[in-house]
């Protein structure tokens, strides 16, 4: 999660001008790697130490918790940019005659990408922190008995499988 709020506290220092070469291509990777290290041991801890007959509930529930704070996180990212933008276009209006609406409108969308992105920024390192603070480092592992659904689950041997086939 920290090379995920790099990369977007990078993306952070865009301005109207930046080239996506020299501005963009090293944050994506960035934080790109970091989401990338982020997702797959989430969806591993998300469904740890559930029954076999209960791993498809649990997945669905990984799923469907991605899928909501993906919507409200989107929706929410908007609603900070469009604030940024408006608040940017409100208060340097008069400049929009010596510098022309173009150039104030770049401007404008320049600072609701950045504060956008330094929200996103914050939230990685604070997900890092209380992710930091709340797991355990090393493989997961189940800790006392197992549940009494595992003992009911057979799994078929190979002897018996040859002996249905002869």
């Amino acid at each position: 999660m920290l090379a995920a709020a790099g990369g977007t506290a990078w993306l952070a220092q865009l301005g109207p001008h930046t080239g996506y070469a020299a501005g963009l291509l090293g944050p994506l990777i960035l934080a790109g790697i970091g989401v990338g290290m982020v997702i797959a041991p989430v969806i591993n801890t998300g469904t740890f130490g559930v029954p076999p007959q209960d791993a498809g509930i649990a997945s669905a529930t990984v799923t469907v918790g991605q899928m909501l704070g993906g919507s409200v996180g989107t929706s929410l990212l908007n609603t900070i940019f469009a604030a940024a933008v408006t608040s940017y276009l409100t208060a340097h209006l008069a400049a929009a005659r010596l510098i022309g609406r173009p150039a104030l409108t770049g401007l404008a969308l320049a600072h609701g990408y950045d504060t956008a992105f330094w929200w996103i920024a914050g939230i990685f390192a604070c997900g890092a922190i209380v992710g930091g603070a709340l797991l355990r480092r090393g493989p997961l592992y189940r800790k006392g008995t197992q549940s009494p659904a595992d003992d009911r689950i057979t799994t078929a041997r190979p002897e018996a499988s040859r002996e249905r086939a002869r």
